[in-house]
């Protein structure tokens, strides 16, 4: 029979998280072998509960979960997300007619490119990033060009580089603070430098802040609508990581600033949002009671909270094996850290292969550095969600096996 091949705008598309790695994690546990799967940020696979709040508000509003809803989302909670991004963030006078809610950030990122890329336009994204970015970019017929997050410099990232990559071609900017893989946290400074980058040069700003409820260390998360009101700019939250309901998915998109430029994009998201009539309802009937209930995503990251312990032990333990040449910028934010192993030292010259190696001898999964657009097989990113003698116990195990580790 004739073959049916993949499509070309789907070469370039890679998502490592459910990649190669994951694949043979399934694989050995179809052989019975039990696998710490350090892959996804899923916080309910670790033991993290539903909050009886959504319980609450879930059981008492499933019935208006039942018909479709309007384009955008409920009443109730497109009023309720406008609140929290009014109120609590700072936002400059957003209406519930500026807000889509969707199934996850993902599908609002799918919907945000298809409405903004022509073939050939670009988008700034940073690198490393999290790929549902630049996969949807690519997908859409644009090209992400990645501006680079310096290590060297907490990941914060690099302004010149920015600059140096905008051109005719330029349409937007993404920004994703707090950072999704390297779980740090972008200053005020920075932020407004990569602003003004975007107020010169004319730039859609997009910012995916799906992790600002999960700050610690008493820092605080600044929303780029909140600093640059005079700019466009396409806001992504949701309640995935911040209410332990990944399966919901729950998320939503905010236009703030100017809009009248933008009026052409904002057609392209409400058609697509038209096509799949509405998001996910049920998901939609707990937004108010979860943006509510600040308390429950506070008591997690502050001291005695359980993502705050999980990332001093994995800070502790990590910190042991630098001197097998495993270095890392502590995270301050979301559950994930980005460590950097010596290449050189252990002859690595593909890190999906180093992952594979350190899943089949000590059965623990971690994603490969380059599976979140970082150029060099020099890093992973590591999950903070397992319970504190879990996660040791696996950082201890990944410094044992690299005493004896060499690429082959």
């Amino acid at each position: 029979m004739k073959q049916i091949p993949k499509s070309d705008k789907m070469q370039p598309v890679r998502s490592d998280i459910r990649g190669p790695v994951y694949e043979e994690s399934l694989r050995l546990k179809a052989q019975g072998i039990n696998v710490l799967r350090l892959n996804t940020g899923n916080p309910g696979v670790f033991g993290f509960g539903l909050p009886d709040s959504l319980r609450q508000a879930l059981l008492n509003g499933m019935d208006k979960g039942v018909p479709y809803c309007d384009v955008r989302g409920l009443p109730e909670a497109l009023q309720a997300i406008a609140d929290y991004q009014n109120k609590q963030k700072g936002f400059p006078n957003v209406s519930v007619d500026d807000i889509y809610i969707g199934n996850g950030v993902s599908e609002l990122a799918q919907m945000a490119m298809t409405a903004l890329l022509n073939p050939g336009d670009e988008i700034l994204v940073p690198m490393p990033n999290y790929t549902i970015w630049s996969n949807t970019a690519y997908i859409a017929g644009g090209k992400p060009v990645h501006y680079l997050c310096d290590e060297q410099a907490g990941w914060m990232p690099d302004i010149s580089d920015i600059r140096s990559k905008v051109n005719s071609r330029t349409k937007a900017i993404l920004i994703i603070n707090p950072n999704n893989p390297t779980g740090v946290l972008y200053s005020k400074d920075v932020l407004l430098d990569i602003l003004q980058v975007a107020r010169e040069n004319n730039l859609v700003v997009f910012a995916d802040e799906i992790y600002d409820r999960l700050v610690m260390d008493g820092l605080t998360h600044h929303s780029c609508a909140a600093l640059a009101p005079d700019l466009f700019v396409v806001t992504t939250n949701g309640l995935s990581k911040s209410h332990i309901v990944c399966g919901f998915r729950s998320g939503w998109m905010v236009f703030s600033g100017p809009k009248e430029h933008a009026a052409g994009f904002i057609q392209g998201v409400h058609q697509q949002a038209s096509m799949r009539l509405c998001s996910n309802t049920l998901a939609q009937v707990v937004i108010p009671a979860a943006l509510a209930d600040s308390e429950f995503t506070q008591s997690m990251v502050r001291p005695g909270g359980r993502l705050l312990e999980q990332r001093d032990a994995t800070v502790r333990e990590l910190t042991k094996l630098e001197p097998l040449g495993v270095s890392f910028v502590k995270p301050c934010a979301a559950f994930y850290l980005f460590a950097k192993i010596d290449a050189k030292r252990y002859n690595i010259t593909d890190d999906t292969q180093f992952c594979l190696d350190f899943l089949r001898e000590k059965h623990i999964m971690l994603i490969n550095g380059t599976g979140f657009d970082w150029p060099e097989p020099d890093h992973v990113r590591i999950i903070m969600l397992p319970k504190v003698d879990k996660l040791s116990k696996a950082m201890q195990d990944l410094g044992d096996f690299l005493q004896g580790y060499s690429q082959k």
